[in-house]
């Protein structure tokens, strides 16, 4: 199931990003081996993950959370309970 999730990162920032498989991509993420933007910015951790229907519903809701500010993200994250 796709599944829309924020990281956050080492030096305080978000990362927004969706995947099929989220216990695999955040493995990526942690390796240094995922998107530009972390690897540079290690150690990431899972702050947020929200399930969504299907890949069209991922990409809508990613954009929608890389709008928001750092105080909402953070405020999402405040939120999220694995």
């Amino acid at each position: 199931m796709p599944t829309v999730y924020l990281l956050y990162c080492a030096d305080g920032s978000y990362y927004t990003g969706w995947t099929s498989n989220l216990e695999k991509r955040l493995k990526v993420h942690q390796s240094g081996r995922g998107a530009r933007y972390t690897r540079s910015r290690l150690p990431v951790r899972l702050a947020y993950a929200e399930a969504v229907s299907d890949k069209s519903a991922a990409l809508k809701r990613e954009y929608q959370i890389r709008r928001l500010s750092h105080q909402q993200k953070a405020a999402m994250a405040a939120t999220y309970h694995e």
